[in-house]
Formats: C-alpha cells, sequence, structure tokens
C-alpha cells in the first residue's frame, strides 16, 4: 500500500513470502534438507490466497467507501491486457483501455477508446477521459504513477507476478468495485484447479530449474518473484536462483554452471522469434554451456511467449500444461 498516498490503493499482496505460501515444492524446513527439495507438498488454498495484512484491508475498504459515495457508476481505465482480461471477467466496464499488437483485448471493450500501450499509454487520452480509477500491472508502479499523480484519479496497481497474486488482486477489485460474487467464482475455479493440480507432482523430486528471460541481445535470470518464476514453482520446480527478492537478476553463466540446473528454460521478454535466435547462438557459439548437465540431456527448452509472459493470466493452466513433460518426463508417455 502506498502510505504517502492513502487514497490510493496498491495493490501488492504481500510477495516477501510468496517462496512459503505459493511454491508447488515447499521447503519449510531447508535447514534439513540442504540445497535440494525432494518431494512437493501439499499447500492450503485458503492460506495461499488470504490478505492478512490490516494495512492493505483498510486501504480496500477505503476505496470501496469511496466507489459507493460516487452513487454512479466509475469510469475505469485498463492500462494492461491482463488487466483488461480481470476486468472482462469481473463484468466491469471501461472507458479507456490499452492496445497491444501481441495480446488479445476482450471483445466486449472493442469499441473502448484506446490510450496507447502498457508500457507508455498516452497521458493526454488518459487525462481526457476523466477517469475515476486506473488500472495496472504494479511492474509499472515506478514508471506510472507519478504521471497518475498529475491527473485527479485513483489508481489501483495489481500484483499480476503470480497466480495467486492475481487472484487475490481479482478479490480486492471485487470488494472495491461490488464485484465480490463473480471475483468469488473466480476464485473458487482457481481453488478447484490447484486441489486437482498439487496432487500430479506431490511424490515426485523437484527438479532444478535454471530460467532465462530474454530480450533481443541480452538475457537475465528469472526468479521466483518473476510470473514465469512462479509457475514453475507451482508445477514443483525448484529454482536455482531462489534467495532473492528481485524479480530477475544479472548472472554470469560460470556462476549458472555452479548451480548445475536439471532443466533449463527459455522465455522471451518481447519479440519472441529474435530472443530464440538469440539463445540459439548463443548456446551453440558460448563454449560454457556444453558443460551443463542440462544441455548434455538435451534438457534445454524454449517456453510459448503468449503463455509465459510479464503478467499473469487465466491461461496459467495450459502454461502448467507445458511444464509438466519438460520438468517431469520420466512420467510422461
Amino acid at each position: 500500500m502506498n502510505k504517502k498516498y492513502i487514497g490510493k490503493i496498491n495493490i501488492l499482496c504481500l510477495l516477501c513470502i510468496t517462496s512459503l505460501l505459493f511454491s508447488g515444492c515447499v521447503n519449510q524446513h531447508p535447514e534439513d534438507q540442504g540445497n535440494s527439495k525432494t518431494k512437493t507438498e501439499i499447500v492450503n488454498i485458503d492460506t495461499m490466497l488470504e490478505i492478512t495484512d490490516p494495512e492493505e484491508k483498510a486501504a480496500v475498504e477505503a476505496a470501496r467507501a469511496k466507489v459507493a459515495a460516487m452513487n454512479k457508476e466509475p469510469r475505469i481505465i485498463a492500462t494492461s491486457p491482463a488487466t483488461a482480461d480481470i476486468c472482462d471477467k469481473l463484468g466491469l466496464n471501461l472507458v479507456g483501455v490499452c492496445k497491444s499488437s501481441v495480446s488479445d483485448i476482450p471483445k466486449r471493450y472493442k469499441k473502448v477508446k484506446k490510450i496507447g500501450t502498457a508500457m507508455s499509454p498516452d497521458m493526454e487520452i488518459v487525462a481526457s477521459l476523466s477517469p475515476d480509477w486506473i488500472l495496472g500491472p504494479s511492474s509499472l508502479q515506478e514508471d506510472l504513477q507519478p504521471k497518475y499523480e498529475e491527473i485527479n484519479t485513483e489508481w489501483a496497481f495489481l500484483n499480476l507476478k503470480s497466480v495467486q497474486g492475481m487472484y487475490r488482486s481479482i478479490q480486492e477489485l471485487g470488494v472495491i468495485f461490488g464485484k465480490e460474487d463473480k471475483a468469488q467464482k473466480l476464485v473458487d475455479q482457481f481453488s478447484r484447479f490447484y486441489k486437482s493440480y498439487q496432487n500430479k507432482n506431490k511424490e515426485r523430486k523437484s527438479p532444478k530449474v535454471l530460467i532465462l528471460m530474454g530480450l533481443p541481445g541480452s538475457y537475465v535470470i528469472a526468479m521466483p518473484n518473476s510470473y514465469v518464476g512462479s509457475l514453475v514453482e507451482l508445477a514443483g520446480g525448484e529454482n536455482v536462483y531462489s534467495d532473492n527478492s528481485q524479480e530477475f537478476l544479472t548472472v554470469n553463466t560460470e556462476d549458472m554452471k555452479k548451480k548445475e540446473p536439471d532443466v533449463i528454460l527459455r522465455a522471451a521478454h518481447a519479440l519472441p522469434d529474435q530472443v530464440i535466435k538469440m539463445f540459439q547462438k548463443d548456446f551453440e557459439t558460448n563454449d560454457v554451456w556444453k558443460h551443463f548437465d542440462a544441455v548434455k540431456n538435451k534438457r534445454v527448452h524454449d517456453l510459448t511467449y503468449d503463455r509465459f509472459g510479464m503478467s499473469a493470466t487465466f491461461n496459467y493452466p495450459e502454461a502448467l500444461e507445458e511444464l509438466q513433460p519438460l520438468l517431469y518426463p520420466e512420467n510422461e508417455s
């Protein structure tokens, strides 16, 4: 929550304990198991989605009261495709929505005014729409909040760094905009899915995974606090770089080799075709890669761009289905 701007709610949902509450391979006692997790364990779904921070609850309630006091439908802008999808699922009308060349915007917003891309909304258009609320992903808060402060509006930055973060944000938006019933139906759908899914790998050894997130010409390590990293942990994988609160980390290949991952996953931040070619060239020309066990064992995989992006989306079941044979090839026919 943003304490300085008490009227502005920042839905961040306490990522600091993600590895304990959300990981498919929860390690409650690392001192007993060394650096390796052995089997996945059952995680309580209610604990995973519970919002316990009293300040966060108070901010949500204050926002709900503001919306209720308007006595009219709030004018809402969604600045990213993932945020627009959530608004669509909750049945919220929008006065402005982002445009995207790589993601589909819900059909109900086809005729809604386009305000530019998620990373660079046109603030003149945004201001002209006189929004009561602007909704967007927390990953862009640092860049966009100063711009929102220049116009008379409320805003909420949603935690879309993980699936459970997305559903916590959905619960909070449901409270704020009077869509609790729709929000609860979405949460119930996730609960049913997760209770079934977590049994799939509960007795399997957790593979050690290195996740590379690429842009043309460079790449970084995706940590558990990134969306791709959270999916791998939900699937039962152990991120070899898990001792850092950042989303991404720059590390040299020699340090990666010391981690000796069982699997190397390669994802794209943008321009996936170019990124795949970049990865292929680097793995062919950089001599250090051939010494990785994952390379020797042909366990290097490129992830589908539209399933493994920067923000959590409702296609996470398809993403987990894609991960299954990559992390557990011995269990696939």
